[in-house]
């Protein structure tokens, strides 16, 4: 079902056999923010508990959640625990046109997240609504907690802080100008998105990647060469089952030069700035006296547990030790946090019991 011309949030990707999803028949809402983009929450209405908003990391959409190739899946879980589930896909989720344009993570905290909330907030006829962000989701949430984000009665922030620690292939693209450079060269984005039958472009592209760091887990596959061409080692991947490795794709897409840019920026500054620099993250934090839970995976080698150590030891000196708790989840490392073979098992029941406490 849809509300206006929703696009289906599984249901995008290329035709193979999907299992049916334990969630129920999913509803789709369209809507713009105050600058004029077009966004979608798709809801899993499961229960009384919530609503929760699942946000995705950049360059990922809706299916990074919703994806059917693990045995339970996260909106699955909280759909059987009760809650009442929307999976926002944000201006920079690849099932949407924006995600081809040019924009910042201070687009994405000031108009995306207020829209959103605002959303679920009407339609579910609630006051308040909990969160549960990852990667540039995360990082976003909270500097849209920082402006004032009224609505949340708890988050979760998972990987990605206001004190952003890149791993080593990172740091030296920061170090580099990365994004900058690319730029320069005249690419507006990125995508991991390949053909079956490639172009001499394309070919030549994924000899490049052939030859660039593979960092700790060497994959021949063209599309994992090119998430760690555009961001690192997202996910370990002993801890994936081979139906997501295979299929993982259908979740990323498109991603914008500015946005990364503008993590480069973050990455120097060692905390969260804005586009412009004119403003700094970390000046006034009263919008973040809410309860948020810090999720990090012990061998994330993407943004590294330091990162939300610093922000969670510096909320605790701001605003004291009551509503901040940080979690560290043993061998896991970034997106494989939620999209892993036994996260069910080893990850979601910690992520849950961070939500149960504020329903």
């Amino acid at each position: 079902m849809s509300d206006g011309d929703g696009v289906g949030a599984v249901t995008d990707a290329p035709d193979r056999v999907r299992r049916p999803l334990r969630c129920g028949e999913p509803t789709v809402y369209r809507f713009t923010t105050d600058d004029g983009v077009e966004l979608q929450l798709t809801r899993f209405e499961g229960g009384t508990k919530g609503p929760v908003i699942l946000t995705p990391g950049f360059g990922t959409s809706s299916i990074a959640y919703t994806i059917d190739t693990t045995d339970t899946n996260y909106p699955e879980y909280l759909f059987e625990h009760g809650y009442d589930v929307w999976v926002l896909d944000y201006r920079a989720s690849p099932l949407l046109e924006s995600a081809s344009t040019q924009f910042t993570l201070d687009d994405i905290a000031a108009h995306d997240y207020p829209a959103a909330v605002d959303k679920v907030r009407e339609v579910a006829g609630v006051a308040d609504v909990q969160i549960v962000a990852h990667c540039v989701g995360s990082l976003t949430m909270l500097m849209a907690l920082q402006l004032g984000l009224p609505g949340v009665r708890s988050a979760v922030a998972s990987q990605v802080t206001l004190h952003p620690r890149g791993g080593t292939l990172n740091e030296l693209r920061a170090g580099i100008y990365a994004g900058n450079i690319l730029d320069a060269l005249g690419f507006d984005t990125l995508t991991t998105e390949f053909d079956d039958d490639p172009s001499w472009g394309e070919k030549l592209y994924d000899k490049a990647l052939a030859i660039y760091p593979s960092g700790d887990e060497p994959c021949d596959r063209p599309f994992c060469r090119r998430v760690m061409f555009m961001y690192g080692e997202v996910y370990d991947h002993d801890k994936l089952n081979d139906a997501t490795h295979d299929h993982l794709e259908e979740a990323f897409g498109v991603a914008n030069i500015r946005t990364l840019t503008h993590v480069t920026k973050m990455l120097r500054a060692d905390h969260a700035v804005s586009w412009d620099g004119d403003h700094d993250y970390l000046d006034d934090v009263e919008g973040l006296k809410v309860p948020i839970a810090f999720i990090h995976g012990e061998h994330n080698r993407l943004f590294l547990p330091e990162g939300s150590k610093l922000t969670y030891e510096f909320l605790v000196e701001r605003n004291g030790p009551e509503l901040y708790s940080r979690h560290i989840i043993p061998d896991y490392a970034h997106m494989d946090c939620f999209i892993g073979k036994d996260a069910a098992r080893d990850v979601y029941p910690t992520i849950t019991a961070q939500l149960d406490l504020h329903n």
